[in-house]
């Protein structure tokens, strides 16, 4: 287990912040909150950056990933366009969670919905170099449906 340290952004002091948290024991990610004056509305086809309200340090080799819930993409076509979505270990700015309606009908989010998951993920960075050729894989150059 490793700690982050969470902090509220300075534009939502006056709102109501809920703390990302695992809604059950066993959870991989943790619930991320609409940090919203008023409720918006996403029409069918929109997509809007929705705030959290807040900020976090991740540490060195952990990476954040931002998810949809599968609750929202089952009973309404809502998810992420950027999916996962990337919070690197130097970023300090406040967590969005772009939203987009791929439903029929439009979409209300309030302030304190549940909007997104965040799993915290450990990185491998590599070290890339130029070769003139690549080991051979069964696989080998099969793409898209090579499998059937």
């Amino acid at each position: 287990m490793i700690k982050i340290k969470v902090m509220r952004v300075l534009s939502n002091q006056s709102r109501e912040i809920s703390l990302p948290r695992y809604m059950t024991e066993y959870s991989a990610g943790m619930d991320l909150f609409a940090a919203l004056e008023e409720e918006v509305v996403l029409a069918p086809g929109e997509r809007k950056l929705i705030p959290t309200g807040i900020a976090l340090a991740i540490p060195a080799g952990c990476e954040g990933q931002v998810r949809p819930r599968s609750g929202l993409a089952l009973r309404n076509g809502v998810t992420l366009v950027n999916t996962p979505g990337t919070i690197d270990a130097d970023y300090r700015g406040e967590v969005g969670v772009l939203l987009i309606n791929l439903g029929h009908q439009p979409f209300r989010v309030k302030p304190g919905d549940r909007i997104a998951q965040l799993v915290i993920a450990p990185v491998c960075r590599a070290v890339l170099e130029w070769a003139d050729e690549l080991d051979d894989t069964t696989r080998s150059e099969g793409g898209f449906g090579h499998t059937g």
